[in-house]
């Protein structure tokens, strides 16, 4: 009703995206409340560290695409050529309707739901439900059929675990909404790939080169290549074999 109503005043959709977000902060507050325990308790402690970690992840979100990326370009996948049509423009719209994507989905599936899930069932369950929830949620999008609904399937899986570990290694939401943030800028507005189906404006433009589509991701994205699961399972392997923060929340929920 509200998005209707402000776009009836001649608010562009991308202007919109902060609302779903400022809702869920709502609802998550008022389950907070409940609880009294402040916002900060779902993992939004918003200070200088909580920042600094927001940039880590969105470094290493990028650089966990780039990778990807450059296996595919390595395969002879993809080929490169800067889009004369794009520039600074096309990133830092990127850049305002990622946020607000990492914003909703890290609140959504590592947030309230997901906290509450790891103190009824454990950290295991909670990690695995809310990771198939994660990648069921994206079998709605454009090109998921075929070999992409397997190999986008996995990947997401396994995005939805490393995000879930990260949370749990720290006991707070900046690394996760920073690695979902970089990813998804890096893959979209940085190298003009479809994110999970969509069509990107980026400051590169892909060619997809005469290659399987499993290699490549095809029309979905890297998300369903080959590679974006080995860069995936691997990250999820590191962030498991890091012992995490050294403060009460995480050190509990790291243990055993």
């Amino acid at each position: 009703m509200a998005s209707r109503t402000l776009q009836g005043l001649g608010l562009d959709k991308p202007w919109l995206a902060p609302l779903p977000v400022v809702f869920l902060v709502l609802v998550t507050w008022a389950c907070l409340r409940l609880r009294r325990e402040p916002l900060a308790a779902v993992g939004l402690h918003l200070d200088r560290a909580w920042a600094r970690d927001v940039l880590g992840g969105a470094a290493l979100g990028t650089a966990l695409i780039l990778a990807v990326a450059g296996l595919i370009a390595l395969a002879g996948g993809v080929r490169f050529h800067l889009d004369p049509a794009r520039g600074l423009g096309a990133l830092a719209m990127g850049a305002w309707a990622f946020t607000w994507v990492a914003l909703l989905e890290e609140l959504l599936f590592r947030g309230f739901v997901f906290q509450r899930l790891i103190d009824g069932l454990g950290r295991w369950p909670a990690l695995l439900a809310m990771a198939l929830l994660f990648a069921l949620a994206h079998w709605g999008n454009p090109g998921m059929d075929g070999p992409t609904l397997a190999w986008a399937t996995v990947d997401t899986v396994l995005g939805a675990l490393l995000l879930g570990l990260t949370y749990l290694r720290t006991g707070s939401l900046a690394l996760p909404i920073g690695i979902h943030f970089g990813w998804n800028w890096a893959q979209g507005a940085l190298l003009g790939f479809d994110v999970s189906g969509f069509g990107q404006p980026g400051w590169l433009l892909p060619e997809l080169l005469d290659k399987p589509q499993w290699l490549t991701g095809g029309a979905f994205g890297p998300e369903a290549s080959v590679f974006a699961v080995w860069v995936d399972a691997l990250a999820v392997g590191l962030m498991w074999k890091w012992k995490g923060r050294a403060n009460t929340r995480s050190t509990a929920l790291a243990s055993a």
